[in-house]
């Protein structure tokens, strides 16, 4: 005697990551202001570090224009080409960014679509923190690259130009081009976490730019080292000259000391959003 049974239903296929990228992509390119804010952060960077440089031309083609007695000013092309300011206004730019990514879509209510669409939560932030690393990357490779080329072919004509094989220079352009897929990481850890955009912004300007201002001077190793292990402190490290040790103080972290902390807050920062979306309600 033969048993029938029901037609089983058609299971609604899962969906790939890559589909999530795209979802994610779809609603980052949404926001005009995202990338209208993203364009003028970029064309910032290099207009700052441009005019930084065209400023330093009377220092550079002879004595102190203010110190008639002093030598010709010695210039650092690497460190004026690849300015702190501006990289903390990239910083906060992109850390903005990427917090918004995230809290923007609480703010609005379109998590539960998303999560209704995609229960896998892990999956959706791990779609999310790929979309944005890959757009700062790539935001971040423009402004650095972009600044390098451009400030050390106007100093070219003084005689004090690098080149992107000389000593110290591709670390410190790949640094300055890390500096922003980190900080939309840092970003997006503390918009996991917070989940109220005033909040989350002044947290993460505290983070990136103010926190570090409490750990400077020599008078203590140990205060300096807890600031060494800070974001702002690695990038100073490895965009500065290597010989440069006068600017950075006593204890200056190592090179490899400086790129692990950029991996250890990226990946910090990824598990803590994983883990809190994953966990808290809606």
């Amino acid at each position: 005697m033969t048993t029938l049974t029901a037609p089983a239903r058609n299971a609604e296929p899962r969906p790939r990551f890559f589909d999530l990228c795209a979802a994610e992509w779809i609603k980052v390119r949404s926001l005009r202001s995202t990338s209208w804010v993203l364009t003028l952060s970029v064309l910032g960077v290099i207009a700052i570090n441009v005019n930084a440089v065209h400023s330093d031309f009377p220092y550079i083609d002879g004595p102190h224009p203010r110190m008639p007695g002093w030598p010709p000013y010695h210039y650092d092309a690497l460190f004026h080409g690849l300015g702190m300011i501006p990289a903390d206004l990239f910083m906060i730019t992109t850390g903005s960014i990427g917090a918004i990514t995230l809290f923007g879509e609480y703010a609005s209510g379109m998590i539960r679509t998303t999560f209704a669409a995609v229960p896998d939560r892990r999956s959706v932030v791990a779609a999310k923190v790929t979309v944005v690393t890959a757009l700062m990357l790539v935001a971040g490779t423009i402004a650095s690259t972009g600044s390098f080329f451009l400030t050390n072919a106007m100093l070219a004509s003084r005689h004090v130009g690098l080149s992107i094989s000389d000593p110290g220079c591709l670390g410190a352009v790949a640094a300055y081009a890390l500096i922003a897929p980190v900080s939309a990481l840092v970003g997006i850890g503390l918009g996991a976490a917070i989940r109220h955009a005033t909040a989350t912004i002044v947290a993460l300007v505290g983070t990136l730019l103010l926190v570090p201002l409490l750990f400077q001077g020599d008078r203590f190793r140990w205060v300096k080292e807890i600031g060494n292990a800070l974001p702002k402190s690695a990038l100073e490290r490895l965009t500065y000259n290597p010989d440069s040790n006068s600017v950075l103080g006593k204890y200056p972290p190592s090179i490899t000391e400086s790129w692990i902390v950029f991996g250890g807050w990226s990946l910090v920062a990824v598990i803590v959003a994983i883990a809190v979306v994953n966990r808290r309600d809606v």
